[in-house]
């Protein structure tokens, strides 16, 4: 029988062993609170892929030792659901892992929603999709969602330590000199997914000839042909990577479309989608705004498409949506507006609501003057009237100073000055 791949041999057997994921399995927190109490639900858990999702399902039925079988809702037919809960009837119960449970067709849910109502099953669901989305409404109302985070770097780090050290089910048995660069290499690039950093190093150890003294030296260069990925520079502090996100950002907000793009092709190389994601929509309402109001939805839209296909086709969507970023007019004086207002709030005394603008929804109300003065814009013409909104103490401040970057934006300004005239 061939040897099982490095990333399921290192698979947990024990809650305890579980690497990351404390905000599930950490003390305290609800899958350590079912492990506690001897009392394992159903539930679906859903994250990107090699977050450990199909792992963390067999260790939880480990702690407890429960008889588990694992299906997959694409391959293994009705049939093999059948004999799984013949085989809890005889057993008097059985976790049921699902793979890919956002693939169960009608007839499989069909056939599993009794047992799962009678406990006979346990179910524990796993998907890289939103189960919100994604996941049959009756089978969403009977179990419990958890969401696994991408792993972060530390623990990824934590995981091929282990498996170098692990001697039965690791590699430990080899004699092997990885280098720091090396070790953060398949960390880093592996962008979270611990299956792909395990493979690596399982293609490294294996591939890379032994030295003089049969010792296999995994460097740096190892390590990057068996990521497929070039090292990308980062310092023990994470400094140069915040400074591409930085320099990326500020390619955007200077309109420089070649930067930018080159920036992004950096994050590319790292991996690190979701950064990406996040710098350019904060660009698209921060530096963007009202100068172009549709660069925010399309950003986001760049973005659901990018994390929808994955890497390598994810570039496409997020370099259309940069060049637009970069090319589109600038302003930031709608949230500098909000600023000066958190300011004032914050620093001083801005005093009371007018009274005709005070909830007048009660019995009362109109006795202590609230809402009585209050005009109706929609009653007049022109769907505006004259009348103090701002507290009396501040009622003549201006937190909006339009700019006039975008043909948008100078409408507005038109109206805003009318209205203030």
């Amino acid at each position: 029988m061939a040897k099982q791949p490095l990333a399921f041999r290192m698979r947990p057997k024990h809650i305890d062993d579980i690497i990351g994921q404390t905000d599930l399995v950490g003390k305290g927190k609800m899958i350590q609170r079912m492990i506690e109490a001897n009392r394992l639900s159903s539930m679906i858990l859903f994250g990107p892929p090699g977050t450990g999702k199909t792992s963390m399902a067999m260790a939880l039925a480990k702690s407890l030792n429960l008889r588990f079988k694992v299906l997959n809702a694409v391959i293994d037919k009705k049939k093999d659901m059948e004999i799984a809960v013949e085989e809890a009837k005889m057993s008097g119960q059985l976790v049921l892992i699902l793979d890919e449970v956002h693939r169960l067709d009608k007839a499989k849910q069909d056939f599993l929603l009794p047992h799962l109502e009678s406990n006979l099953i346990t179910l524990i669901g796993c998907t890289t999709s939103n189960p919100y989305h994604s996941i049959n409404p009756a089978i969403r109302s009977r179990v419990h969602l958890f969401e696994l985070s991408k792993l972060e770097p530390i623990d990824v780090k934590k995981a091929i330590t282990r498996a170098l050290g692990d001697a039965e089910d690791g590699i430990g048995s080899m004699q092997i000199d990885i280098t720091d660069e090396a070790l953060d290499h398949f960390a880093q690039s592996a962008n979270g997914d611990l299956r792909a950093a395990l493979n690596g190093l399982e293609l490294a150890a294996y591939s890379t000839p032994v030295n003089k003294d049969q010792i296999i030296d995994i460097t740096l260069e190892v390590a990057e042909a068996c990521m497929q990925k070039k090292s990308f520079s980062h310092d023990k502090n994470g400094d140069a990577h915040y400074d591409v996100l930085s320099a990326f950002q500020k390619s955007i907000r200077g309109s420089d479309v070649n930067a930018a793009l080159h920036y992004l092709g950096r994050l590319i190389e790292a991996g690190d989608l979701e950064s990406i994601a996040r710098r350019m929509i904060i660009c698209a309402y921060e530096d963007i705004g009202i100068a172009n109001p549709q660069a925010g939805p399309r950003a986001l839209a760049a973005v659901q498409a990018a994390e929808r296909v994955g890497f390598p086709e994810a570039r496409i969507p997020l370099s259309v949506a940069i060049v637009e970023l970069c090319l589109s007019p600038k302003s930031n004086s709608a949230y500098s507006a909000l600023d000066q207002a958190l300011a004032d709030i914050r620093n001083s005394d801005t005093g009371d609501i007018p009274d005709h603008l005070k909830d007048a929804h009660y019995q009362g109300a109109k006795t202590l003057g609230r809402g009585v003065d209050y005009k109706y814009p929609h009653q007049y013409e022109s769907g505006w009237v004259k009348q103090q909104y701002l507290p009396d103490k501040i009622k003549n401040k201006r937190y909006y100073q339009p700019k006039q970057t975008s043909k948008f934006e100078r409408a507005l300004k038109q109206i805003y000055d009318k209205l203030k005239g």
